[in-house]
């Protein structure tokens, strides 16, 4: 039997750990990929104790760090010549304007940029695989979605949403140029909306409470990169965006095809590709 490599970033809390243990349930290989050592290992714990298997492991990584992710990309080549599916599920909400170490603003830094550069430096590895597949978490958030090249890190008008939705317009925008870029091979890119999840992303506890009732579990925000990931069904649908296993509508902006490959070189410049 086929045990699939599978890498999960972000994957010591809510979807990404969900997702973690529903793959290895299905009998993936599945590395966890997490920043801190420290909640890593406890994820990695309770991974393989809801799991019950031991085809879970844990490989460090931060996604703000190029160098660091330049490392890790390196470091897994090496151990491992096929990839079978990468989920980039990590993901950071930040109230005040933070910055990566590479000077970045945290939330297009982490969501989009970390992601980008990890997934060039898997490609070869995942184009080995019979059929690879690459799953982006992007949100519903993407609608209200622009970037401007010109204030790209939003030192100017800075607002929490207005970060968050450029990083997310930004993972469709890769999702719909990469899917371009892999015309001809077996691998595919798709792009979800989970769902309103309550996760550790919203530090804020007043509104978590307030919006508790509507909120789905790790779980069920687990269950579209579960299925992008595993399904028959869509082993040759590329470059969609998915809402409850479903394909999605997208706003007119994530559609632009200029703007998605002139955003993929802007990304190649700021990461040094």
């Amino acid at each position: 039997m086929h045990h699939p490599t599978v890498i999960v970033t972000g994957a010591n809390s809510g979807i990404g750990l969900a997702t973690t243990v529903a793959l290895a349930r299905k009998g993936s290989h599945v590395i966890m990929l997490c920043r801190s050592k420290q909640r890593g290992e406890l994820a990695l714990a309770e991974a393989r104790q809801q799991s019950g298997s031991d085809r879970i492991e844990l490989m460090l990584c931060d996604l703000g760090s190029l160098a660091n992710i330049r490392a890790f990309a390196e470091d897994f080549l090496a151990k491992h010549q096929v990839l079978d599916v990468l989920i980039n599920n990590a993901g950071v909400i930040t109230k005040k304007r933070q910055t990566t170490s590479d000077g970045f603003e945290a939330m297009t830094g982490i969501n989009h940029l970390g992601h980008f550069l990890l997934t060039n430096l898997l490609l070869e590895a995942i184009i080995r695989a019979p059929h690879g597949r690459i799953v982006n978490v992007s949100s519903s958030s993407h609608k209200n979605g622009r970037f401007d090249f010109d204030n790209p890190y939003l030192t100017q008008g800075f607002s929490v949403w207005k970060a968050y939705a450029q990083s997310k317009i930004a993972n469709i925008w890769f999702t719909r140029e990469l899917a371009k870029r892999l015309t001809g091979t077996t691998t595919t890119v798709n792009a979800l909306h989970p769902g309103a999840v309550g996760t550790t992303i919203t530090d804020d506890m007043f509104m978590l409470r307030l919006l508790k009732p509507f909120f789905l579990t790790p779980a069920q925000g687990a269950e579209t990169a579960i299925y992008l990931s595993t399904s028959q069904d869509v082993q040759t649908i590329s470059g969609e965006y998915w809402y409850k296993k479903k394909i999605a509508p997208i706003s007119k902006r994530a559609q632009d095809a200029d703007m998605a490959h002139r955003f993929w070189t802007w990304s190649e410049q700021e990461v040094g590709l």
